[in-house]
């Protein structure tokens, strides 16, 4: 039992790798566009391997985990919430790499004005995928609800980029290949606080047994944590 303890604080380490190299990602993601500065692409592509390495090596053993130690109702559910935490990181790496690419497009032109809220957003992204990943060390259900809470700013955010954007292409078409790119960043960011808002309920689920993916099981009053 002692060695199972051990292996399932290891699974748990390469969790935690991967969202701090995920949080690296997207910090550099957005530095490409703050400083309009392609280079920065380069650490998120060849961290985009990294995190592609460790979901492998999660999703595997989990699965030997699951297969040869005959794990206890707790701890299958740790195992298989690993691989579902494992996938939703892939998510957010991917969505930097977009970032990436979208900023590619956005540098070729004169910035259209200073960046909108976007590094605002960014900010709290990643804290959403910071505290969701503490959650799940912590096990901690109430920060794991504040992640689900700050899902409601980034759409926020989302929106009102979108509205000020959209003012300006309405004024004027010729700024539309200057706007364009700012709004498929903003909708990379909405969808990293999507796939952090994943990992929350995933927490909840691992902790209390209670499945809130659709939104009328946020209302339902929580079960007794087994």
């Amino acid at each position: 039992m002692r060695h199972f303890e051990q292996q399932l604080q290891e699974l748990l380490q390469k969790i935690v790798l991967m969202g701090s190299t995920v949080e690296a990602m997207i910090q550099a993601a957005v530095r490409c566009l703050v400083e309009r500065n392609q280079s920065y692409a380069q650490e998120v592509f060849a961290r985009e391997h990294e995190v592609n390495k460790l979901q492998l090596d999660v999703d595997e053993m989990a699965v030997k985990l699951t297969a040869l130690q005959q794990p206890v109702a707790a701890d299958v559910r740790f195992l298989f919430m690993s691989a579902r935490i494992a996938s939703e990181l892939e998510r957010v790496a991917d969505q930097a790499v977009n970032i990436c690419q979208n900023v590619q497009h956005a540098i070729e032109h004169p910035p259209l004005r200073p960046l909108v809220d976007l590094p605002i957003m960014a900010e709290l992204a990643q804290q959403m995928v910071r505290d969701g990943l503490s959650a799940l060390v912590e096990k901690s259900v109430d920060l794991a609800n504040s992640v689900l809470e700050q899902e409601k700013k980034v759409d926020a955010f989302k929106d009102q980029i979108f509205r000020t954007l959209l003012a300006y292409m309405m004024a004027d078409p010729g700024t539309v290949q200057r706007a364009l790119p700012l709004l498929l960043i903003s909708r990379n960011l909405e969808r990293i606080g999507d796939h952090a808002t994943n990992i929350a309920e995933d927490v909840i689920y691992l902790v209390q047994g209670r499945d809130i993916r659709h939104p009328a099981e946020r209302e339902t009053e929580p079960g007794a944590q087994t």
